[in-house]
């Protein structure tokens, strides 16, 4: 048991610096694309961005948290390729049907407040 502490914590720790590191790494990819502005171009520029990015991509996937990450996306895509998509028959059959439930839906608001407003000028008076 006392073992199990120990390497959870020991990883823990190796986790906080593994997400220390690739803070640093994208903050200075950041702050070098915004620094070299003058003196590189802009796709140097973008180079130096995307190896940071790289950087902290790859120290994020040897932590816990990135491990877990990776794990929940890779099953989001098996569960997206299952998804049966519409066909763009149906897309356009159920489009219609939404306008015209809002048509309907707004012809029916429109009768109720008109129909409300023809009650209290009749009441007020105000009508006539």
């Amino acid at each position: 048991m006392e073992a199990q502490t120990t390497e959870k914590a020991g990883s823990s720790h190796k986790d906080t610096v593994f997400l220390i590191v690739a803070a640093v790494a994208l903050l200075g990819g950041m702050f070098a694309f915004y620094y070299f502005e003058g003196q590189l171009n802009a796709f140097v520029r973008t180079l130096i961005l995307l190896a940071g990015l790289g950087a902290t991509l790859a120290l994020g996937y040897q932590t816990a948290i990135g491990r877990d990450l990776w794990g929940y996306v890779s099953g989001a895509r098996v569960e997206l390729r299952k998804v049966v998509w519409p066909t763009r028959q149906e897309s356009v059959q159920t489009t219609l049907m939404i306008a015209l439930v809002v048509l309907v839906m707004a012809l029916l608001l429109w009768g109720l407040d008109s129909l409300l407003l023809w009650g209290v000028e009749t009441l007020t008076g105000r009508g006539v």
